[in-house]
């Protein structure tokens, strides 16, 4: 089914995966697919972090997914591909019954022998996609702005006209709901008004906050303080508790707010969302 007719017609639940680079990480992923699949995810999508390897491996996670009887979404990126490379995938997914897709700009890869490419921006990527077929087409979002956007008023803009011709989007992960409802109003203002879906990771660990600032998602000093004072009181364990509690209260304010669904980062393990699941929709479906 296409993403966007599920926005308008359900809040969403989806999970985003990244394809398994070694056997170990795909036992983790298929325990992961079985134990998430019972929660019957709106729709799931899969990364891709260029190069023709990650490529195949995104797309047989897709085609498996989807095989299975769960609406998938590939992402694509511009870095390292012609127009004409492109386009051949992107009709590949559509000759195998794939037509959610996810148009990035894409991270500046460690092989420079990927750099080459003909797109300089994701519209360019999204502009194809329409061209190519009836896609559903989803792009980013950075509630505290794209690390590489020059300020908070270029990003809305050119986020702005990425929405303008594709369906909706997904955020970068964040931790305090003003965050979206600020991004929401903002591209409001900019007469766009496309569902954008809010990503949620939860800050299960110390170090994972110096590691969120570093992925451009500052985590908010209030919750700092929580996570600090809950590792004072009871360690490691408490930090993962406090930080799943932090992630459910995010969650359903951003609910109650309005949000068209909510897109869970799962880093192919189930144990963090499954939990936040339970706590804000029930136990359906959930198995310890």
């Amino acid at each position: 089914m296409l993403i966007h007719e599920l926005l308008r017609s359900t809040t969403t639940r989806s999970f985003e995966y990244f394809p398994p680079k070694s056997d170990d990480e795909s036992a983790t992923l298929l325990a992961t697919l079985d134990e998430l699949h019972d929660l019957e995810p709106s729709f799931v999508s899969v990364t891709y972090r260029g190069g023709r390897e990650s490529r195949q491996r995104t797309y047989d996670l897709v085609q498996s997914i989807q095989t299975g009887g769960t609406t998938a979404m590939a992402h694509l990126i511009c870095v390292g591909h012609s127009r004409a490379e492109m386009d051949a995938i992107l009709r590949s997914y559509l000759a195998g019954g794939v037509t959610n897709v996810m148009a990035l700009g894409g991270d500046i890869p460690e092989d420079p022998r990927l750099l080459p490419s003909e797109f300089v921006h994701a519209l360019e990527l999204v502009a194809l996609a329409r061209e190519v077929g009836e896609f559903s087409i989803g792009v980013a979002a950075h509630p505290q702005g794209h690390p590489r956007s020059p300020s908070r008023r270029s990003d809305r803009f050119y986020l702005a006209e990425k929405l303008r011709l594709a369906d909706f989007a997904v955020t970068q992960f964040f931790f305090a709901a003003h965050e979206w409802t600020d991004l929401v109003e903002e591209l409001a203002n900019l007469g766009v008004d496309k569902p954008v879906l809010p990503g949620i990771m939860p800050v299960t660990t110390l170090s994972g906050v110096k590691r969120m600032a570093e992925m451009g998602a500052a985590v908010p000093a209030t919750l700092v303080t929580r996570l600090t004072r809950a590792h004072e009181q009871g360690g490691p364990g408490a930090v993962r508790a406090e930080g799943i509690l932090a992630a459910t209260e995010l969650c359903a304010e951003l609910l109650t707010a309005g949000a068209p669904g909510l897109h869970f980062y799962t880093l192919n393990r189930s144990t963090a969302t499954r939990e936040i699941h339970a706590a804000l929709f029930g136990d359906y479906g959930y198995r310890s």
